[in-house]
Order: C-alpha cells, then structure tokens, then sequence
C-alpha cells in the first residue's frame, strides 16, 4: 500500500476541461482524493455526506461571464451548507477586485489563471492545514462541553448568608453580565471554582463551554503547549498541530485555575493574549484571534500577588478588572450549619438512604471546627459520616475532627509528630497539616518543603480529607 497523502480530500470546481485535469495531476500527491466537477451542484452531490479539506472554485462558469456572480453566488451555498468549509477561488488573471470581495464573503484565499504551480501548491497547503484547524477546535471544543456539561442537580451551590458571602454574592451579580475578567482569591476549598462557574453561568457567554485549566496539576514545562498549542515540528514530541485551551476556549469562558503557578516567563504571552485578543501557538509564525473572557483563581494572598517577584503586574492589572475574595469557612462559622444540611442531603441521595440525623453535640463541634481544608474538607467529613452513619443520630465522635480547636499556632510553633506515632497514616497526615499550617496553606510552598509536587499534595489533601 502506498503511503498516505497529507490530506484526504480536495474538490476542484471548474467548466474548464484543461484545468480541472492539470489540478487533479498536480494535487494527487497532496490529497488522498482529488475530486473534480465542472459545475458546483455536480461538487455538492459528490461531496454530500463527506469533509472536504478544501474546495477550489472558479469565479464564472457561463460562457463570456467575468463578474463572478455566479461564482460568489455558489460560494454562498457552500458556506451555507458548511460554515468550516475552507474554499480558495480560481479568479481570472488581475481580477484583484473579485478576489477581494470573495473574501468577504468567506474564502479562505484565491489563485489566479493562469497559476504558478509552486503558488497553487503552497495556497492549497495553507487551506488545508487551516480546515484540519479548525477540525480540531471543533472536536476540543466539542470534548470540553462534553466534559463540563454538568447534569442538573449535580453542581455544588454557592451556599451561605454571612455578611462575608452577601458580599461575595453581590460581587458575582454585578460583574457576571460583563466582560470583565476576573481573579478569584481565596485559601483552599473555599469554593473558587464554583464561583467561576456561577459568573460563567450568569455571563452573556453561559450557553458556551467554560474550559477548566488547572495550573497547579500540569507539569511545568508542559504549560506553554498546553495552554499556547503547538505546531507539528516545534519541539521533538510535537507530531502533529494541537490547539491550546486558550483557542479551544473561543467564544466562551476560560478559567485559569492557581493561576500562581503561571512561570514568569509565560506570563508576558498571556498578557499579549488578554491584550490583543490572539494567541500563537508554539512554533507558529502567526497569531491566531481568539474571544475569550478570563476568570483566575488563585490561594495565594494578595500580598503575594502583588509582589512583582512572584507575579508580574501589568498581567495581575489584566486579570483582576474585578476581584473576589473569598472568606475561609473558619471566618464564616454562621454558614456552616446551612452546608452541613446540604451536604447531608446530597450525599443521602447519592448513595440511596435516609439523612442521618444530627445530634446537637455533633453540629456545634462542626461549627466549632477550624476546618483547615474549607468546605470542601466539610464536604468530605459529611460524606464519610453518610456512609458509615448507622441508625443512630451522629455524634461529634463520627467526624474525624481530631482534637478541639485551638488558637491558630504561628509557624515556628509547629513541631514534628511525636517519635512514638508510627501508623504510617496518620503521620502522613499530620505532616501534610503541619506543612499547610506552617506555610499558610500555599500550596506550592506546603509541596515544595515536603518534597511532593503540587499534583501530589493535592492527592494527599483528598485522601486524608484536608
């Protein structure tokens, strides 16, 4: 079998036997297929139900005519019929005017008769490399709504009433109908995500998919394609063009979780993004435009953020239009009772059983309780409670709350585990707590004296429901 073309299939339109042959012998080696007509409907039959990579189409086909009427005109149905479809017109030698007006109308390029074949060959390569583009954005884009289409009843609320949360919840009425970016701020579990998703959700760009990239979880040195894209060739793993979260969130709402752990050295390239509204991929020579609105998260401290070491800040005066910050569930105890109920009830649905009652011994030692890992540490008590719960009402006993809470211990008061403590589990979690306490629950940091990566702490905050 001999070896596959670069593209599957091109599709030449033209009332010119002599054309149609010498374009057919020159794009066989590009194309798998190379299928020609001499009026367009004999095209749409041909290709019905198929992709074409790419469509040439002459600009007249009647005896005598040069004003490309008919030529625009069917140029319309193609697009009409598909949007994506990428079309180059074959236009008369210096008709510049046609060929402007062809590309308003939405094609991609246009050749001139008679052609220079280096010049056709090259014209057709860049369309084809655009449809398989934009192909690929369409199949990102189509897997990001299919992996954040969260089914009804299943998102978390943002719940509580404290004066802390009205705030909060005043800040997400009035800046989710805007375009306005916005930076998240808060510790670990304290909800930043859903917030994002409840500004996407009230935004004017709701029925689009918001695309989740979390910074904290993807290798450093992985970053820049991940985010960027890359193109076949730019470095050695790279075989084939990918596009980057940022154009594959076109149209809708990116959010940039621990947007921290940005490296410095990328953040001017998301500047010149949130800037000029258009990204390069890696490798690439041109800029591709992209409409995206930009939420950020991160549990760093604003005194952190606003230290030029750690974050640039032209690309914090970017992001953070307007600012959220959200309180710890410690600073906020009055809600607790409310999550409690709700989670309570989520997680009776869930795994098909009653609610457990509460004693009310055990729902003032949760509210008591510090809880170091925010709701989401909540979240996972009542879930575990849910599962163990027997036919008795809950006691504080049935939560792992550890010992009362106590005042906050400055860094330098924290100890190591006691020589005696050899379960192997509860040492890993009390270094894991330790480690947070000590830096002020900043992830990178905790990770960094731990000797973990960020990916590998946030494991152990699961496991041991921190």
């Amino acid at each position: 079998m001999g070896k596959s073309a670069d593209f599957d299939l091109c599709v030449v339109v033209d009332d010119d036997e002599d054309i149609l042959t010498a374009a057919r012998l020159l794009l066989r080696g590009l194309f798998n297929e190379v299928v020609t007509a001499r009026a367009p409907d004999e095209a749409i039959t041909a290709i019905a139900g198929r992709s074409a990579d790419v469509v040439l189409l002459d600009a007249n086909f009647a005896r005598g005519a040069t004003d490309a009427a008919e030529g625009l005109a069917w140029l319309d149905r193609l697009l009409a019929i598909d949007p994506e479809l990428v079309v180059v017109m074959i236009t008369a030698h210096a008709g510049v005017n046609v060929a402007v007006e062809a590309m308003k109308r939405g094609a991609t390029d246009f050749v001139s008769k008679p052609w220079s074949n280096e010049r056709l060959l090259a014209t057709v390569r860049t369309a084809a490399s655009l449809r398989r583009s934009r192909r690929a954005v369409a199949v990102e884009k189509a897997r990001v709504v299919a992996i954040t289409d969260t089914k009804p009843g299943t998102s978390t609320p943002l719940i509580g009433k404290s004066p802390a949360m009205a705030r909060v919840h005043s800040l997400i009425a009035r800046a989710a109908p805007t375009e306005a970016n916005v930076l998240v701020l808060g510790e670990n579990g304290t909800g930043k995500e859903i917030v994002a998703r409840e500004l996407h959700a009230r935004s004017l760009r709701a029925r689009a998919p918001m695309l989740t990239v979390d910074l904290g979880a993807i290798a450093t040195e992985l970053i820049d394609s991940e985010l960027f894209g890359h193109v076949k060739g730019a470095f050695t793993d790279a075989r084939a063009d990918r596009i980057g979260r940022i154009q594959a969130a076109d149209g809708g709402t990116l959010f940039l979780d621990e947007i921290g752990n940005l490296p410095l050295h990328l953040q001017p390239k998301l500047l010149t993004v949130l800037e000029q509204r258009q990204v390069t991929p890696v490798g690439a020579n041109r800029p591709i435009p992209v409409d995206i609105r930009v939420i950020a998260a991160t549990n760093m401290t604003p005194e952190t953020m606003r230290d030029d070491r750690h974050f640039r800040q032209d690309l914090l005066f970017r992001l953070n239009t307007v600012e959220i910050e959200l309180p710890p569930l410690r600073d906020r105890r009055e809600d607790v009772a409310a999550l409690v109920t709700h989670f309570l009830d989520h997680y009776a649905r869930r795994y098909n059983r009653p609610a457990p009652e509460l004693t009310a011994g055990a729902r003032a030692a949760l509210s008591a309780h510090d809880w170091p890992g925010n709701v989401r540490a909540l979240r996972h008590a009542i879930e575990r409670a849910v599962i163990l719960a027997g036919d008795a009402p809950l006691e504080a006993e049935d939560f792992p709350l550890g010992a009362p809470s106590a005042p906050r211990v400055a860094p330098e008061a924290v100890v190591a585990p006691a020589a005696s403590e050899l379960n192997l589990e509860k040492v890993e979690r009390r270094l894991v707590e330790e480690a947070l306490k000590k830096n002020g629950y900043n992830i990178s940091m905790a990770a960094t004296e731990l000797g973990l990566s960020r990916a590998a702490l946030y494991r152990r905050m699961e496991k041991h429901g921190l």
